[in-house]
Formats: C-alpha cells, structure tokens, sequence
C-alpha cells in the first residue's frame, strides 16, 4: 500500500551532520488512518533499534534517550516526507537507518512507537557511517 523510500545517508566525521529523508512510494503518508512514522537503525551484530518516530496528523515526536537533544525528526505534508536531522554525530550513531510506517487503530502511545513489530511498512534502508 505505501513503500517508504529512504535517502541521504552517507560517510561523515564525529561531530558531524546528515539529514535523511524518507518518501512515499505508491501512496501519501498522510492518507493513511492515524499514521505514525519511525526511525530505526541497526548496526552489525545488534538488534534493530528506536531512535525516533512522528505522529503525522499532530507533528508530535518522541526519541530514545541516546539522540536526545542531538537529532530531530519533522515532516512536510506538501512534500510527503519525513526527516531525520542528525546533529552532533557520534561514532556509535553507525548504523542502517530504517523508515517505517504504522498505521494504528487509536492515537499510539510511546511504548507502542519504539517497538519494531508494531510498524507495517519498512524502507530497503540508508547507510550512515561516522568515523572517528
């Protein structure tokens, strides 16, 4: 129904910034019944972890403790897109970065926007590698 397509991954130093951008393919994010839209990212050997999600229809946003006050996600209805600005970067932020949609039956709570199985439609993934 909806293909999120991510974008702007890359090779930084410590310190650094990126900005990914995640798009619809197929349909528009916000078409979707009570959408919400997640970051996460999975480094080699660990499991797939949060680190941000957005509820489209109110723009109201949560992050795992780690990216606090360092990374922000926001997204642009015109533009069918959802971002994650990554500031401050730190060699342990490495990792595939992955967009997700959720769609849920009610307004989500947070726990249920940090879980991985909630979420029903996932991007191919951007590779974000900051050196040291």
């Amino acid at each position: 129904q909806v293909q999120p397509v991510e974008s702007g991954g890359g090779l930084v130093q410590a310190g650094g910034s990126l900005r990914l951008s995640c798009a619809a393919s197929g349909r528009t994010f916000s078409t979707l019944s009570n959408c919400n839209m997640g970051w996460f990212r999975q480094a080699p050997g660990k499991e797939r972890e949060f680190v941000a999600a957005i509820r489209w229809s109110t723009s109201v946003t949560y992050y795992t403790d780690s990216v606090k006050g360092r990374f922000t996600i926001s997204r642009d209805n015109a533009k069918n897109t959802v971002y994650l600005q990554m500031n401050s970067l730190k060699p342990e932020d490495t990792a595939v970065y992955y967009c997700a949609a959720y769609t849920s039956t009610s307004i989500a709570s947070a726990q249920a926007l940090s879980q991985p199985a909630r979420y029903d439609y996932w991007g191919q993934g951007t590779q974000v590698t900051v050196s040291s």
